[in-house]
């Protein structure tokens, strides 16, 4: 453990206790005498309030009403948070303000050295989405939907809930058991279990016009949802078995309803199983493009007609280019 790692504990752990001893200090992080005194006066000089009392059984105390001091962070810690935020940007991400106080906090808690760090590296870093020639630009696509924090506000409490949802310039509503909140192609999406209806539902954020708590009687329990929804899930028909190349590929990018299964102790080798709705074209075209993102260590085990016909057809239009 580092210094300042131990020293940030160690803080925690004499304040809350009333009385501790070195020895217990000693024992508690596996360091010496000498090591324990050390930290010991490093954590007053930091402005603790301890009170060391005499005799043989000795030890320190701290006093009542003392505020415990801040955190430190080690260099890395800072520079992974930071980069944290840098990556957030152009992310259409709940909280934002939150994002932009914390950040300034941060800066607020560090040395001048560490903050030319991170002033470097927001010149020098770009995540997908950052303006070039401004990476401190927010743009309005930076704006998460405005539904997308009040939905979170009731799902943290509540898993049970109404969404109002605009189809075709006609409101409908559904009661939703929240199985995922999840966001896929730059869009913020609902995935639930209707109450109703009984049935998977995944229902874009973009189209919430309210969310409101659920106050039906009817509340499935989620065993019984998972249960209902595992007889339901269609016969496999696409079934692929994937070598160390692809894997590598899979492990870029998939689809959210995707997983391998691997099929030796290294992971080189797996299989995917899954089912894919042929009849919805948007589906068919992003498969497609998914399976030639793979490459060419796959092997074909099953495989819908219209899957392979958009293969071929897509392979023809790449060799003719």
């Amino acid at each position: 453990m580092k210094k300042v790692e131990r020293i940030n504990i160690i803080m925690r752990y004499i304040n809350n206790r009333a009385h501790f001893t070195i020895s217990e200090i000693m024992q508690e992080f596996l360091i010496s005498r000498s090591t324990a005194i050390r930290d010991i006066r490093e954590i007053e000089s930091m402005g603790m309030p301890l009170v060391a009392e005499v005799g043989r059984d000795g030890g320190y105390f701290v006093m009542k009403n003392s505020v415990l001091p801040t955190v430190r962070f080690t260099d890395n810690e800072i520079k992974a948070l930071f980069i944290a935020f840098m990556a957030t940007r152009n992310q259409q991400l709940p909280y934002l303000k939150s994002r932009h106080s914390l950040a300034e906090k941060l800066l607020g808690l560090i040395s001048e050295n560490q903050q030319d760090d991170l002033v470097l590296l927001n010149q020098i870093l770009l995540f997908e989405g950052t303006n070039p020639h401004n990476p401190d630009l927010l743009d309005l696509s930076d704006l998460p939907h405005p539904m997308l924090e009040q939905l979170i506000q009731i799902i943290i409490m509540e898993s049970y809930f109404i969404v109002s949802v605009e189809i075709a310039n006609e409101i409908k509503t559904y009661p939703i058991y929240l199985l995922h909140l999840y966001r896929e192609k730059s869009s913020w999406q609902i995935e639930g279990f209707d109450l109703e209806e009984e049935k998977r539902r995944v229902i874009p954020v973009d189209n919430l016009t309210d969310v409101t708590p659920y106050t039906g009687k009817k509340r499935i329990t989620k065993k019984k949802i998972l249960e209902q929804l595992s007889k339901q899930e269609k016969v496999f028909n696409l079934i692929l078995e994937l070598g160390p190349n692809a894997i590598a590929q899979f492990k870029k990018y998939h689809p959210l309803n995707m997983s391998i299964a691997y099929t030796n102790p290294y992971q080189s080798t797996g299989i995917i199983k899954t089912f894919i709705h042929v009849h919805h074209s948007d589906e068919l075209a992003d498969i497609t493009n998914w399976l030639l993102f793979l490459g060419e260590d796959i092997t074909i085990r099953e495989m819908p007609k219209e899957i392979m016909e958009g293969l071929r057809e897509r392979l023809v239009l790449l060799g003719n280019t």
